[in-house]
Order: C-alpha cells, then sequence, then structure tokens
C-alpha cells in the first residue's frame, strides 16, 4: 500500500514502478522474499493491542458522554461523533508507527540501509528532530482517522441492526453475520481514509522541509502532477486487507465483551 501511494511519477516514456497491486506483490515477493511483504511492521504491530484498546475505550466514552441515561439508544450520526472521539485517542499511538513504517517500507523498495529495523529509526528519528520528527503526520493521521473512525462505529452499528431478525436482540447476533458487519464497515472506513491516508504517507516519507506548509503542498504537488485519482492509489491493496481484518477485530471485540459480562457482569 505505501509503496503504491508514494512511488515517483514516472518520466515521459518509462513505465511506472508498480503498474498495480499485484506487480508491486510480484516485485516485493521477487524482490526481498517473504520478508519483505511484512517490511516496517513491528512498530504497528507492538502498538496494535494498545491501539486497537484504546479505539473501543474511545468509543465506548464518545458513547457515554452523549447518553443521560446508560441505556439511552443513540442515533447514527451520535455514533458517528462517538467514534471520531476514538480517533482521536488512537492517534497518539499510530502516529509513530505509521511514519516508521513508511520509512522502512520506502528504505527497502529504493535499496537504502539508513535504518537497521524499527527501534533503530525511531532512534535516529528523535536523533535528528526529537519528538516532532517521530510525529511527524500527526495532523494528517488525525484528518484520516477521525472521519474514519466515525464512518466505521457507525456503519458497524447500523450493519449489525440491520442483520438482526425481527424479535431478536443485536447482542444474539451470530458470529457469520458479525464477521460480515466488520468486514463490510472495514471497507466503509477506509473508503474514506484512503485520500488522506496517501498524503500521510507522501508527507511521513519525504525529505525534510519538502513540504513546508504540511498537507497543502503535498495535495497540491499530488493532483497537479498526478490528478484526483491518485488520492485513491493503493485502494485495491486497502480493500483486500480492510474485509478480513476487520471482521476478525470485530468478532473479537464482541468475543471478549460476552466474556468480560460472564465474568463480571456488573462491571
Amino acid at each position: 500500500q505505501v509503496r503504491l501511494q508514494t512511488q515517483p511519477k514516472p518520466q515521459p516514456g518509462q513505465p511506472p514502478l508498480y503498474s498495480g497491486t499485484f506487480d508491486c506483490f510480484r516485485k516485493t515477493l521477487v524482490g526481498e522474499g517473504i520478508r519483505g511483504l511484512y517490511r516496517g511492521m513491528a512498530a504497528p504491530i507492538v502498538g496494535v493491542t494498545p491501539m486497537f484498546a484504546v479505539c473501543f475505550f474511545g468509543f465506548g466514552l464518545g458513547k457515554r458522554l452523549q447518553q443521560t441515561k446508560p441505556d439511552d439508544v443513540l442515533t447514527y450520526p451520535q455514533l458517528f461523533a462517538a467514534g471520531m472521539l476514538s480517533g482521536v485517542f488512537t492517534t497518539a499511538i499510530m502516529a509513530p508507527g505509521e511514519r516508521i513504517k513508511c520509512l522502512l517500507q520506502i528504505q527497502a523498495a529504493t535499496g537504502e540501509t539508513k535504518y537497521s529495523g524499527s527501534l533503530d529509526c525511531a532512534k535516529q528519528l528523535y536523533r535528528e528532530a526529537g519528538i516532532r520528527g517521530v510525529y511527524k503526520g500527526t495532523v494528517l493521521t488525525l484528518m484520516r482517522d477521525v472521519p474514519a473512525s466515525g464512518m466505521y462505529f457507525m456503519t458497524y452499528e447500523w450493519l449489525k441492526n440491520i442483520l438482526t431478525p425481527e424479535g431478536k436482540s443485536v447482542s444474539d447476533l451470530s458470529v457469520p453475520r458479525i464477521l460480515f458487519a466488520g468486514g463490510l464497515a472495514g471497507i466503509f472506513n477506509w473508503a474514506v481514509a484512503i485520500p488522506p491516508d496517501v498524503l500521510k504517507s507522501r508527507f511521513q516519507t519525504a525529505p525534510a522541509g519538502k513540504y513546508p506548509n504540511g498537507f497543502r503542498d503535498v495535495l497540491r504537488e499530488l493532483i497537479r502532477e498526478e490528478g484526483v485519482a491518485s488520492l485513491y492509489k493503493g485502494f485495491t491493496a486497502v480493500m483486500i486487507r480492510a474485509f478480513p481484518a476487520n471482521a476478525a477485530c470485530f468478532l473479537g471485540f464482541e468475543v471478549a465483551m460476552k466474556f468480560l459480562n460472564w465474568v463480571a457482569p456488573g462491571l
């Protein structure tokens, strides 16, 4: 995804570095092996458990802040607002991991060896520019995750309600229906998130000082040189991943909540 989003515009008469998602997959596999497909993933993986914990906590808090009583049923705009709050919460964890992941993936694609791994990358970023270097791209991460998280949770709750049979409770939804609702919510999430994600990847991997006005410069350059369609680079790669990953995520959440309610019903 990052490699597709950040590949340079080809010179006149020259083919692009990657013609599409599957060409990128093939070239990465041939050039770098299986490890190349997971380049830069150590930082996001380390943060994924606390990130999802904070994400669902933020959503729960957003719901409570809008309820006058614990059993109040929220409207879909209110669920969207609660989801947006979760996106604010997760950015503090997501932004550094995204920055490191992007740099390591671009490094692998260009053949450079500036960073030996995620920890070395974080150390060098901090040494070069302090905490601001590690958190470069935070505003764009917020622009991606706040509206996308709102769409994510609102869509999931909407789909659960639609998929609940007449006379049944949403809490009794079957596993296949939870998987379907979670997977489709992931697709809606990324449909909103892809344009700011492209801008974020470009900004986070750019040399220092290239975009002095932040995302506005990145947006202006992308549209001028590659057109509006460039904001959806990596669309196929993202969508292939979105359904199964988010289906599993929401199933895990529902199972965990049922277990906690069984162990400590008054918690």
